[in-house]
């Protein structure tokens, strides 16, 4: 065949698209259970931040599971259901409506033995999707504490949600007053809430991204109230 014509050049680019495209596929399926574990060890490194617990390097997956004594799903009836509840897509789960979610619920026990309840939230910020994770006394009205993640804020002002000074804001708040089911809000600093609910101060500049926080709470902690109620009683 004449290598300076064009039928061995179309060949040639075809070959070689095929033999590229099979290496990069294989590659992609090998490293797949590596990239799943890595997601999963990151999931689980940021359900520990929400009860204040920092694994040492290289031990997330034994901090989890001695910290993580049990995982469920509940219905908005505040009932459990079958399934994994660490397997449960919460982009997913936020789109829907809350009569048709599966609400994941990891008890934990901390140090001194005591339970608390994580709670899983995800939501929209400014530029992509926010998340996180806030934990609950065993009364399941008071936060412990809170973990907010991001996809694309901007660094210095919606990213700062996922810095410490934002989060440990939300310890000690109350997600019950006077047997009424109020999340917490986030307002502009020097602000407060119309209403009776437990506030923290937003993000300064991150005007967006703070009321983004505040609507992801709302909504996805409000599924969990017959459910929280139970451990009120």
């Amino acid at each position: 065949m004449n290598k300076q014509g064009n039928t061995y050049t179309i060949i040639y680019i075809i070959v070689m698209v095929l033999v590229v495209g099979a290496a990069l596929a294989f590659t992609a399926m090998s490293l797949r259970s590596r990239q799943q574990a890595n997601a999963d060890a990151d999931k689980m490194r940021q359900i520990l931040a929400s009860v204040l617990v920092t694994p040492e390097s290289g031990d997330v997956i034994d901090t989890y599971e001695s910290t993580v004594t049990r995982s469920f799903i509940v219905d908005v009836q505040g009932q459990e259901v079958g399934g994994d509840a660490f397997a449960v897509n919460m982009a997913e789960q936020s789109k829907k409506p809350a009569l048709q979610r599966l609400l994941p619920v990891y008890e934990c026990r901390v140090d001194g033995g005591e339970v608390k309840y994580v709670l899983p939230v995800y939501g929209a910020g400014l530029w992509g999707p926010i998340w996180g994770y806030v934990s609950l006394d065993a009364d399941g009205t008071t936060i412990y504490g809170a973990y907010f993640a991001h996809q694309g804020e901007t660094p210095g002002l919606g990213a700062e949600i996922e810095k410490t000074a934002f989060s440990s804001q939300f310890e000690g708040k109350h997600i019950f007053k006077d047997g009424r089911f109020l999340p917490v809000a986030v307002v502009k600093a020097g602000q407060k809430p119309s209403g009776d609910e437990d506030y923290v101060d937003g993000i300064s500049g991150g005007t967006i991204t703070s009321k983004g926080v505040s609507s992801m709470l709302a909504d996805c902690l409000a599924p969990y109230e017959a459910y929280l109620s139970t451990l009120r009683q």
